[in-house]
């Protein structure tokens, strides 16, 4: 099935507003979902390399660090 995007605007346009309503709270919740999954999977691959990271107060440890 390949629609472009304009036709599916068009389709949509031409819908009772209670299927456009219904249609607009759908992708809204379809969209934080997808937004809720984003920011779990950017949390857990922030948490691993967290486990990667080496703290120092040794000035000269700090440095080699850098290098």
């Amino acid at each position: 099935m390949n629609l472009q995007f304009s036709n599916v605007v068009d389709a949509v346009y031409k819908l009772p507003l209670a299927d456009r309503e219904e249609l607009k709270n759908l992708l809204e919740h379809n969209i934080l979902e997808a937004r809720r999954e984003e920011i779990a999977t950017t949390f857990k691959a922030s948490k691993t390399e967290e486990k990667k990271l080496k703290f120092s107060n040794n000035i000269s440890a700090l440095k080699k660090m850098l290098k």
